[in-house]
């Protein structure tokens, strides 16, 4: 993405904040991120934040999951304004970095990090493939990649049910199937390719979020943004259930490992 297609302003991050927590940009909180990571150790590796965010799972991730060191990438110029301004508060600035980036090649070199993680944040990248020979590059060998996203159930034209909930959330999607995503991944050389479809757990979700947004806290949302705003909220929402309930749109975790170079 690049600079003149940003999609998050103020008004925007704060109505996600709201929703689902300080810092979190994309649903679940923590516990999704416990889900994500059940099966890698963050424990004294240097991690990649792809899609950073507003800093909530940044600063999660050396916090809670105990890396030694995070480095934070993100397109969006607003929203790194608030990760760096939670890092300083947390006092946290000698252990997590955060840069600006656009399209193009990471700016890191090779074989610089332990885990490449990323959150609900490859969607807004089209090609997929070269993200993920990025991602492998600045891997170690050995390194995991380990990342949610959201997801279309095939790579045919959407439904007009999808294309519907697509053009109100206008946020620069680039969907893919996870057929698409898995065979990227094995394209770019990784394997032990771990897949999993989450969209019984979002189906719910969604349900309760819309809940929310609709019910009585909808005043203070309308508060902190404004009544039309919610109102677009609300109609993107009871979209975006109907394309979950048919399975169409499918959020989807996954998990795969940089060879080592004599295997």
């Amino acid at each position: 993405m690049s600079q003149d297609q940003l999609h998050y302003d103020t008004t925007h991050i704060d109505f996600l904040e709201k929703l689902w927590g300080d810092g979190f940009m994309s649903p679940g909180g923590h516990g999704e991120i416990q889900r994500l990571l059940m099966k890698t150790s963050l424990l004294d590796r240097k991690v990649l934040d792809i899609g950073c965010g507003a800093g909530g799972i940044t600063i999660s991730l050396l916090r809670d999951f105990q890396a030694k060191m995070v480095i934070g990438v993100d397109v969006e110029s607003d929203v790194l304004k608030k990760t760096k301004d939670k890092i300083k508060r947390a006092n946290l600035e000698e252990k997590i970095k955060v840069f600006l980036v656009g399209e193009g090649k990471l700016p890191f070199k090779a074989d610089t990090f332990d885990i490449v993680f990323s959150k609900d944040s490859i969607v807004h990248v089209p090609d997929k493939e070269a993200i993920f020979n990025e991602v492998s590059r600045v891997l170690v060998p050995g390194g995991i990649f380990v990342f949610s996203d959201w997801l279309i159930s095939h790579d045919n034209e959407p439904s007009p049910e999808m294309k519907y909930y697509l053009e109100l959330e206008d946020l620069g999607f680039g969907m893919a199937s996870p057929i698409r995503y898995e065979q990227a991944l094995k394209n770019c050389g990784f394997r032990s390719i771990e897949v999993r479809n989450r969209n019984s757990w979002y189906r719910n979700e969604a349900r309760r979020e819309l809940n929310i947004l609709s019910g009585s806290d909808r005043k203070s949302y309308e508060k902190l943004t404004s009544k039309e705003f919610i109102k677009n909220q609300i109609m993107t929402w009871e979209a975006m259930i109907r394309v979950l309930d048919s399975g169409e749109h499918c959020p989807h975790h996954f998990r795969a490992i940089k060879p080592n170079k004599n295997k």
